[in-house]
């Protein structure tokens, strides 16, 4: 990947809209060449795909919740990922290091929703313990960092 594909890639991680030919005249590009170098960015697997950013509280998901799971020691990891990635109101599992082993990031719309979802994790085998915090509002997420000079090497 050289400065261009590095230019390219933050651009798009902006605004994943962002015409070849607006992307042509901001890097100095024909916009078939800037097509071309998509498509083998994508063919890589650097691009993963692309998404419309949605405003959840609008479409009626008003609760966010963080969601720690603590692994019993017999846990099958593996098994509790599959169970997880099978809930669709999980947006988010991270794998950590500490205690908990997993944090959620859920969104549903009402506290009962979010009651029924602890307890819904906290069946899953493998499954210790959880503990969730819930947030009061989200000042950004989802912030594209740039991607890092060393790696357009």
């Amino acid at each position: 990947m050289d400065e261009i594909d590095q230019t390219i890639v933050n651009l798009l991680r902006t605004d994943g809209r962002t015409s070849y030919a607006e992307l042509a005249r901001r890097v100095g590009l024909t916009a078939p060449s800037v097509q071309d170098r998509v498509t083998k960015l994508e063919k890589s697997g650097i691009i993963t795909g692309y998404t419309a950013l949605i405003d959840a509280e609008a479409i009626g998901l008003g609760i966010t919740a963080l969601i720690g799971i603590i692994p019993d020691n017999a846990a099958d990891h593996h098994d509790i990922c599959e169970r997880l990635r099978a809930i669709p109101q999980i947006e988010s599992c991270y794998f950590l290091a500490g205690v908990e082993c997993y944090q959620l990031k859920v969104r549903v719309p009402k506290m009962g929703d979010l009651e029924r979802l602890i307890h819904r994790v906290g069946a899953i085998p493998g499954v210790a313990q959880t503990r969730t915090t819930i947030t009061l509002s989200t000042k950004w997420e989802d912030r594209p960092q740039p991607v890092p000079f060393e790696l357009a090497d």
